[in-house]
């Protein structure tokens, strides 16, 4: 077996985050207005997740590959919402009988907008949706831009989970991120959310980033233990400065190498896990063991979706807002990423008319939307995605299950993927029978490389070096 630096010197390579199976990179197909109502009556998920995208932020995070606009205007984001709320209305119509479990607004900086922007859009979803009592109900939020009023509004609508991205609590790092909140705001803040009777608060962290040394990153993990929420996200900053401008003002000898990354989160699991407490989730996230997401992965029955791990697995995803992409049965699809475009597909009159109209589909009707791009999944997709799905959760797979499930042969319909995963096993990272794979604790930061195997579509996508590098 190896040391887990030398699996970094052979395994660093790009991947994917696997957020979706096909990644966003294949949603190359275009996908016509009415796509929701084939894929709706053929989901045979019982629940309904809903996304919002709010774009818009308030100052510059240098570090950011998300879809945003930075504007200092809230009333910016008028337009936005009035566009966000004709699609929900257009988009409900054939989905509206299914319970809503799973409300998420992220961004962006959601609370960008107004206390009364997010009054009218949670009527929006009470006038066309059944949401259930016990739905997970959670916002992304900007320490900096938080007021005890906002969060009673957001209580008061029914939000019950908050996420607040620290990133770091370091003064040199924030500088470099330009990114700069303090510890003692950020503990008012999360005061006031506990005293407001929030279920779970949660803070993002990054690791990787500018400045960031051992000695810096661990006083961050010991503040952020200190601030005591009930779950941590950890991320690895993707330095992809040619794709995203903003990350050319960060300079590549700030950087920490590939072994110093690995250093930091390797540091991160000590000291959240053996010395706070709190449970590895997955490869990115740490929980208290009270949580139920300790319990599902104790049980096998973790999940992850594009808001990341989750108990809800009968669920399809209704995305709204630029750039989101929804998952309704076996169909991805994307909305224009740029707000100009989004807001030429959805500024229609009569939208939700028009969109009816389309379902019944009277003779000579004329389609009022432009195609839009994603993916209707094969069987062999849905088959790799659940594998995918399956690994990065609870880093196994049981052949049984799939064959059962998916009516394949294992053995035989994976022989070519078995077989590269040969190396993985010689390397100690899992072990593999005739019956399951199952992942080494340890290897659980290169989850992702045992992931590719199965991704059919991988090569064409590395060849482009699309992706950053898994650690």
């Amino acid at each position: 077996m190896i040391t887990e630096q030398q699996w970094l010197k052979k395994y660093n390579v790009n991947g994917p985050r696997y957020t979706s199976y096909p990644t966003a990179l294949e949603f190359n197909q275009s996908i016509t207005d009415n796509f929701q109502l084939a894929a709706a009556k053929g989901s045979e998920n019982k629940h309904l997740s809903l996304y919002f995208h709010i774009p818009f932020c308030f100052e510059l995070c240098f570090y950011c590959g998300c879809n945003k606009i930075v504007s200092r205007h809230q009333e910016k984001s008028n337009r936005y919402v009035e566009m966000m709320l004709k699609e929900l209305r257009a988009r409900s119509v054939a989905l509206r009988n299914k319970p809503v479990n799973q409300i998420h607004f992220g961004g962006g900086t959601p609370n960008f907008l107004t206390k009364e922007q997010f009054q009218q859009i949670f009527k929006a979803i009470n006038d066309d949706f059944i949401i259930e009592d016990k739905a997970e109900i959670s916002v992304e939020l900007d320490v900096r831009h938080v007021s005890f009023s906002l969060l009673t509004t957001l209580r008061d609508c029914g939000v019950n989970r908050l996420s607040f991205g620290l990133q770091d609590t370091n003064e040199e790092v924030q500088k470099a991120i330009n990114r700069q909140q303090s510890n003692e705001l950020v503990s008012k803040v999360l005061e006031w959310s506990k005293q407001l009777g929030f279920e779970s608060i949660n803070v993002d962290l990054i690791y990787g980033l500018p400045h960031q040394s051992i000695t810096i990153f661990e006083q961050t993990l010991r503040d952020v233990v200190a601030f005591n929420p009930d779950r941590i996200s950890l991320f690895s900053y993707a330095h992809l400065p040619s794709r995203f401008a903003s990350q050319r003002k960060i300079k590549d000898e700030w950087l920490p190498t590939p072994p110093q990354k690995l250093e930091l989160m390797l540091l991160a699991n000590q000291v959240l896990c053996e010395q706070a407490g709190y449970v590895a989730i997955g490869f990115d996230h740490f929980a208290k063991p009270s949580d139920r997401l300790v319990s599902a992965q104790e049980l096998g029955e973790l999940h992850r979706n594009f808001q990341g791990y989750t108990l809800l697995a009968d669920s399809d995803l209704l995305a709204i807002g630029a750039s989101a992409i929804s998952y309704i049965g076996n169909v991805y699809m994307q909305n224009p990423k740029k707000i100009s475009d989004y807001y030429d597909v959805y500024d229609t009159q009569n939208l939700t008319t028009a969109f009816i109209s389309n379902i019944e589909k009277p003779s000579g009707y004329s389609n009022p939307f432009p195609k839009l791009p994603g993916r209707i999944l094969t069987h062999d997709d849905l088959v790799r995605a659940d594998i995918i799905k399956h690994l990065m959760c609870n880093f196994l797979i049981k052949f049984e299950y799939v064959e059962s499930k998916w009516g394949v042969d294992f053995l035989s319909y994976f022989s070519k993927e078995l077989l590269s995963l040969v190396p993985f096993e010689e390397d100690g990272m899992l072990r593999y029978s005739d019956s399951e794979i199952v992942i080494n604790p340890k290897a659980r930061l290169f989850v992702r490389n045992i992931c590719m195997t199965f991704d059919r579509y991988l090569a064409s996508q590395l060849n482009q070096k699309r992706y950053s590098q898994v650690i």
